[in-house]
């Protein structure tokens, strides 16, 4: 299995909402950043801070939050994802989409670092009243 197969596993157990497939590949080191100005920006280290601090709060925050990868790149180590969040943010009832790239880092099957890059303005009107 290549790198960018791992990723496309990923994304997999992401569409079917299976956090636990979500977290698999990643190393107990992982460190997970989310762009700044996104509503969980920062860097989380191991899958249980990314579990708590991302995956399970856009579950419980959002309706119908989905993330639609169009590509991934592989480059070996470097993996990167292309595509579009979407979702609903229920307090407001706003709607928004906007593209996204996810930047992947792995060493012996594992992802070690994570960066995301998204039009975070686009996610925060929706959450603004």
């Amino acid at each position: 299995m290549t790198n960018a197969d791992i990723i496309r596993e990923h994304y997999a157990a992401s569409d079917r909402g299976d956090i636990d497939g979500m977290l698999a590949p990643l190393a107990e080191d992982v460190q997970w950043t989310e762009a700044a100005g996104f509503p969980y920006a920062g860097t989380y280290v191991g899958p249980d801070a990314v579990a708590a601090n991302v995956f399970q709060r856009i579950q419980e925050e959002w309706d119908d939050y989905t993330l639609a990868i169009d590509e991934v790149v592989d480059g070996g180590d470097v993996v990167v994802g292309i595509g579009t969040y979407s979702g609903t943010y229920p307090l407001t009832g706003r709607f928004f989409a906007a593209r996204v790239a996810h930047v992947w880092r792995l060493t012996d099957g594992r992802v070690t670092a994570f960066e995301q890059f998204t039009d975070t303005e686009l996610v925060n009107r929706a959450l603004r009243d």
